[in-house]
């Protein structure tokens, strides 16, 4: 009989799934070995053990549960981060509003490794969660499974909207479905439409600040993303951006926008 064995950890747990698999193995025991970390001990302080784990091929299931940001130590910015949002270290100040940078493409890295599976998950999509998991526990070798996972503090989002969190992910071009099967890509949903990002961003407090310059800009990244994924240009849809409450002026706190 097959057992699972799990596996969370910041940044050493790459070493430690791999030590375990390899225990697991010189005893004769079948296991299926699973690791799991955030986006900030996979995208960035973690990447090297994990590029090291791909490489060899080694016999695990990664997940990354990607929240976006450093959400454990403080709500500092990760290369996961999005265009625009608001983090402890990507304030909102007088000249620069929130992060500048677009995220970083993790499972294409991960795939770039030649892995057998590797695959994006949303909980508001749960047939195509069950199938892929289902999947990786079936493969052999390196499985990578990125998961959109919100957080509620970092996000500024109400408790009750992460499922809807999620679907408009996908629908507005921010979270793409698809896996990667032996080197070959292959989306797994496509919305029937292109819902304009503005609809994701105002409802997370993370967003609230951002202008219409930098929406159209994401925006503009979204429908490049959506080519790339889905092989045909999208109608570019308007970013018309909910009225703006009055805020107090900036004050100088690095804090601002908390």
């Amino acid at each position: 009989m097959e057992d699972t064995v799990p596996v969370h950890g910041l940044r050493e747990h790459r070493a430690v799934t791999s030590g375990i698999k390899a225990a697991l193995r010189r005893r004769h025991i079948d296991a299926t070995v699973v690791g799991m970390a955030g986006d900030g001990g996979t995208f960035d302080i973690g990447l090297q053990a994990l590029s090291g784990a791909a490489e060899r091929n080694e016999d695990i299931i990664y997940v990354c549960l990607d929240n976006e940001a450093y959400m454990n130590t403080g709500i500092q910015r990760s290369s996961a981060t999005p265009f625009g949002a608001w983090t402890t270290t990507t304030p909102v100040g007088l000249e620069v509003k929130g992060n500048r940078r677009f995220k970083k493409d993790i499972a294409r890295i991960v795939a770039d490794h030649d892995v057998p599976y590797v695959a994006t998950l949303s909980v508001a999509h749960f047939t195509d969660f069950v199938r892929k998991v289902q999947k990786a526990k079936e493969t052999r070798g390196f499985r990578f499974l990125h998961c959109l996972t919100p957080c509620i503090p970092g996000w500024r989002i109400e408790p009750s909207i992460g499922v809807s969190i999620n679907r408009l992910a996908v629908d507005t071009g921010m979270w793409t479905l698809y896996e990667v099967e032996n080197g070959v890509p292959k989306v797994t949903y496509r919305p029937k439409t292109m819902v304009p990002v503005t609809e994701y961003l105002k409802l997370q407090g993370r967003f609230r600040h951002i202008s219409e310059a930098d929406a159209r800009e994401l925006q503009a990244w979204l429908c490049e993303k959506w080519r790339v994924h889905y092989g045909e240009d999208a109608p570019v849809p308007p970013c018309v951006l909910p009225p703006q409450e009055d805020v107090l002026g900036h004050d100088g706190d690095t804090l601002y926008g908390i």
